[in-house]
């Protein structure tokens, strides 16, 4: 499947390439089933705006980083079931990238609606769990969770890991994921080889 509309987002309205959004975010996220979820769940038609807005946010118009973000978040959020880390329920740990508790501090220093709330906080270290959480409940409304995968990439990567990715998918993916901390593992490729397809990327 070819949707080069969501590639565009530099010059096209935003409105479009939501609409474009919406077959790529199922595509990449099959499994996406909010009918008996939490009401953390996000559908494919809730989630595509915000990530596409996200996008355009933070300058990503390459298709394999879009790719590569938007692989990395509907696994980590098991299809966009879940913002709150689920297993082993780690305080604090959240967002669509499920993100630890010192990026979500960094994440909401950065955001204009709430850094205000979190100036005065230097470092998570000394936090209590519902001090994390209450950082992590400011950055899980969906203007905020969606885009936390293409602030990381964007903010917390070298450039280079956006330059790998660009260069070839597949080793940029494991510079993607050593950035990120995580091991790259079957199921981890399996929704990059969707997102590959959803995007047109050979």
């Amino acid at each position: 499947m070819h949707f080069h509309v969501f590639a565009a987002l530099g010059m096209a309205a935003v409105a479009t390439a939501q609409l474009s959004a919406v077959p790529i975010i199922r595509h990449i996220a099959p499994g996406t089933n909010c009918t008996d979820a939490t009401s953390e769940c996000r559908t494919p038609e809730q989630s595509a705006p915000w990530i596409a807005q996200s996008m355009a946010d933070y300058g990503i118009y390459s298709v394999s980083q879009m790719a590569a973000v938007i692989a990395l978040m509907a696994f980590e959020s098991v299809d966009f079931t879940f913002k709150r880390n689920q297993f082993p329920g780690r305080p604090g740990q959240g967002t669509a990238n499920m993100q630890m508790p010192e990026f979500n501090l960094e994440y909401a220093k950065s955001l204009e609606g709430i850094k205000d709330q979190v100036a005065d906080i230097a470092s998570v270290e000394s936090l209590t769990d519902e001090e994390l959480d209450g950082i992590l409940d400011l950055v899980v409304p969906d203007e905020y969770n969606f885009g936390s995968g293409a602030w990381f990439l964007t903010s917390e990567c070298a450039p280079d890991v956006r330059a790998q990715l660009d260069e070839n998918i597949d080793t940029g993916f494991d510079a993607y994921m050593a950035c990120v901390g995580v091991e790259v593992t079957e199921d981890r490729l399996a929704y990059l080889e969707r997102a590959k397809e959803a995007f047109g990327i050979v």
